[in-house]
């Protein structure tokens, strides 16, 4: 085998190892953003139910608010027409 042939052929294997090289880095930059895009949905989605889980609590106090709020009224009603009944006697 002469020389040349030699030369050309161990450029093409260099060459044949760069771009293996450049493929398994490339493979590993996705892997690693797959990686880092999945954790990312992992935290998105435990927000999303924490937020979830505030908003039932703030419904349940608006709904208990809104009750409390019914029954004062009731009776700041009553109270107002006890202290008609004594005014007007």
């Amino acid at each position: 085998m002469p020389a040349k042939t030699v030369k050309a052929a161990i450029e093409e294997l260099r060459n044949a190892v760069q771009s293996l090289e450049g493929a398994i880095d490339g493979r590993f930059d996705k892997e690693r953003d797959l990686s880092e895009f999945e954790g990312e949905v992992r935290r998105v989605n435990i927000d999303r139910s924490r937020l979830a889980q505030e908003l039932d609590q703030s419904q349940f106090r608006a709904n208990r608010l809104e009750e409390v709020n019914r029954e004062v009224s009731r009776r700041l009603v009553t109270a107002m027409e006890t202290i008609r009944a004594v005014l007007d006697r």
